[in-house]
């Protein structure tokens, strides 16, 4: 059986591949993007981003997005309040409008980029299982339903379990010692005012030696808020997350001396909470050129959330590795060699800002090492 050909893949259809997708559309270049995702609906799309003037920003620019981004930011979103556990401000910051990282929520990001490209670009329900080189630069691309299709050029900006990122790298994830526990706060201002106080109305940091609470106000009135905690791998597994209240106290064993006003962020929140461990690449993760194949965002330089980098570097992935392509017509191994040359040190500085970041917000000090990171303009 012949299989479908595509002269460019790509696998994955998150902000950095859709940023691919349209910034070849801009230059007139085709290409097919498979996600496992069966709609656009099909899972929330998380919470807040702060897209940065010099990443996500120029890599939107790029798309030809920019003005449609700004008219979508969230209004005050970029106020700052950092507290200690006794709720005692520590550092806040207004947002004046003249910040150069504006909030957008990441799904309206996604929709405005899923709708700047034509109709069928998107294969969904797609779930890649495996990827193998044919020789020449071409690789088979398997899906889970058992058809697949060959391409020229195979771009991985599949996430953090990338099952094409195995073509270039043996390199898996680990664990950053560092877990998350999910939760939200509806209608805030008028079911949460306590919370909605606490937060403010942008990007709030309350933190102590070894945990805190991140929280920030979204573009729907509600508050997202991720209870962060250093802990083995294997805490969240005694948590029963099934039951509701009893996950709650679980949690909030973990700040039992905390102000009561910071708790109301775990103990009136609406809904299930979600566990997430925290994963990261090693800093420094790069791979000799193989013809044919790449990686972007997640699937290159996955790194924990704490320097805010993740979704402005595939955005700014996804951007460079359009413009290099169609800057070397033809000439597809000069593309990917020079979009490398750019990923590896900007995806090593990211990783490793990501890494201090740890210590900066739940180091021995905290919250005094992010207050002095803020302060010095880093």
């Amino acid at each position: 059986m012949t299989l479908p050909h595509h002269p460019m893949a790509v696998v994955g259809a998150g902000l950095g591949g859709l940023a691919l997708a349209r910034v070849l559309h801009v230059h007139g270049i085709e290409a097919a993007v498979f996600d496992l995702d069966v709609s656009p609906e099909a899972r929330t799309q998380g919470g807040m981003l702060d897209i940065h003037d010099e990443s996500g920003q120029e890599a939107l620019r790029a798309a030809g997005l920019h003005e449609r981004f700004l008219a979508r930011v969230l209004p005050g979103g970029q106020e700052l309040r950092v507290l200690d556990k006794d709720a005692v401000v520590r550092m806040a910051e207004a947002d004046d409008g003249t910040g150069g990282r504006p909030e957008i929520d990441r799904g309206a990001l996604r929709d405005l980029l899923l709708d700047s490209l034509p109709q069928g670009t998107i294969r969904w329900g797609a779930k890649v299982t495996a990827a193998r080189p044919l020789g020449g630069g071409r690789h088979e691309v398997v899906l889970a339903d058992g058809s697949g299709f060959t391409t020229d050029l195979l771009v991985g900006a599949d996430g953090a379990w990338s099952r094409i990122r195995p073509l270039l790298s043996p390199a898996q994830p680990a664990y950053t010692g560092v877990s998350f526990v999910e939760a939200d706060l509806l209608e805030a201002e008028l079911r949460h005012p306590v919370g909605a106080e606490v937060v403010g109305g942008g990007m709030l940091f309350a933190l102590a030696p070894g945990r805190g609470f991140l929280a920030h106000r979204e573009s729907d009135g509600s508050l997202h808020v991720y209870v962060a905690v250093v802990a083995p791998e294997e805490w969240l597994n005694g948590i029963d997350f099934g039951d509701t209240e009893a996950a709650r106290a679980a949690v909030l064993e973990h700040f039992a001396d905390w102000d009561k006003s910071l708790r109301s962020l775990v103990a009136d929140a609406d809904g299930a909470l979600v566990p997430r461990r925290i994963h990261a690449l090693p800093v420094g993760h790069r791979w000799d050129r193989v013809p044919g194949v790449t990686l972007l965002g997640d699937a290159a330089h996955l790194m924990s959330p704490f320097a805010g980098e993740g979704a402005n570097l595939a955005l700014l992935d996804g951007a460079e590795l359009g413009l290099a392509i169609a800057a070397h017509p033809g000439a597809t191994e000069a593309a990917l060699a020079a979009y490398e040359e750019r990923l590896f040190p900007r995806g090593e500085a990211a990783a490793a800002a990501s890494a201090r970041g740890i210590e900066l917000l739940f180091g021995a000090d905290a919250p005094q090492g992010l207050i002095d990171m803020f302060t010095a303009g880093g």
